[in-house]
């Protein structure tokens, strides 16, 4: 009896399988495509609950939308998830007024169970955008428009963007590559890494590594619960924080610093006319200081105090366990 039990499962295991793979028990899939007329700038708003989104820059009169259908029932499709489609093909989820546009939106609760739409939207280049998804990843290309951004979980790539950027997700990495503005990105878990940021930065992850580069003056303000801080060519003032992890930093201290770090070494890169009053602390490691110091109090292995080139903004660095480098 055991033997014909265990054939029995097998079998179904194989039934199953041979089921999942059959193109006719996959999800049901359509797609609708709508071209907008516009003119002057584009106020869109894009939302989907499952799905990735993509938006582009195209023509300066036109917004071009176009829509990739899933509906997941089980292996076995019905008639209803046809009917959803046929019903999206027909009347997309797409309103305009004017200039301003929302895509995804669909108020019967019927029609969005178990259905998934990824965008690819194309948009005028001064376009103004909003953009949210419950899971999938996003990418916005080349607007020059302030920029906002948010997903449930997924990962989210900004990247040539002429304006100011807001960006979150609650699971997944972050990545803003040429950005003419200020940055604020925020992640529940997962790395964020922003290059070319001609302006300032508020990054936030809640486990994850922090990499900024900075190509123009600006506050930067970064914090993650645990992971690695690596910042290149700051201009400006800087408050960087990880519970656990090392610190590298490099830039011109016009304005105060602030470092800290529960556990990891600190390595700080100034040019070499830097002029600063540095307060400089580790509990279990050393200090090293390149720069000429005039001291100020104590000065020993595990704290330096004093003035750098006659003193100017403060640079406050501290460490739990873990050397730190001023160079």
């Amino acid at each position: 009896m055991r033997t014909l039990h265990m054939r029995g499962v097998i079998l179904g295991l194989l039934v199953a399988g041979a089921l999942s793979s059959d193109p006719a028990f996959a999800a049901r899939e359509g797609s609708f495509e709508k071209t907008l007329k516009v003119s002057g700038p584009v106020n869109l708003d894009v939302e989907t609950g499952s799905g990735d989104i993509e938006i582009r820059t195209g023509p300066s009169n036109e917004v071009n939308v176009v829509g990739r259908i899933r509906v997941y029932n089980g292996w076995f499709g019905r008639p209803a998830d046809d009917e959803k489609i046929k019903r999206l093909e027909a009347n997309p989820p797409i309103q305009q007024s004017g200039n301003d546009i929302r895509v995804g939106h669909i108020e019967d609760p019927e029609l969005r169970r178990h259905v998934s739409i990824s965008f690819r939207v194309t948009v005028p280049a001064d376009a103004r955008v909003r953009s949210k998804s419950g899971s999938g990843s996003q990418v916005i290309d080349g607007t020059q428009g302030t920029l906002d951004v948010e997903a449930g979980s997924g990962d989210i790539k900004v990247r040539n963007i002429g304006s100011t950027v807001r960006v979150s997700t609650g699971s997944g990495g972050i990545e803003a590559d040429h950005v003419q503005g200020n940055l604020r990105a925020r992640a529940g878990s997962g790395d964020i890494r922003a290059t070319g940021i001609a302006g300032g930065l508020e990054a936030n992850t809640g486990s994850g590594g922090i990499r900024l580069e900075q190509t123009a003056p600006g506050a930067v303000r970064v914090q993650t619960g645990s992971g690695d801080i690596e910042l290149k060519g700051i201009k400006g003032s800087l408050d960087a924080q990880t519970g656990s992890g090392g610190i590298n930093a490099d830039g011109d201290p016009t304005g105060t610093w602030n470092v800290h770090t529960g556990s990891g070494t600190v390595q700080l890169r100034f040019p070499s006319d830097a002029a600063f009053d540095l307060d400089a602390q580790t509990s279990s490691g050393s200090v090293n200081v390149s720069h000429p110091i005039t001291v100020q109090g104590t000065i020993g292995r595990k704290e330096v105090r004093g003035k750098v080139r006659n003193g100017g903004v403060p640079v406050q660095v501290r460490t739990g366990s873990g050397s730190i480098e001023i160079l």
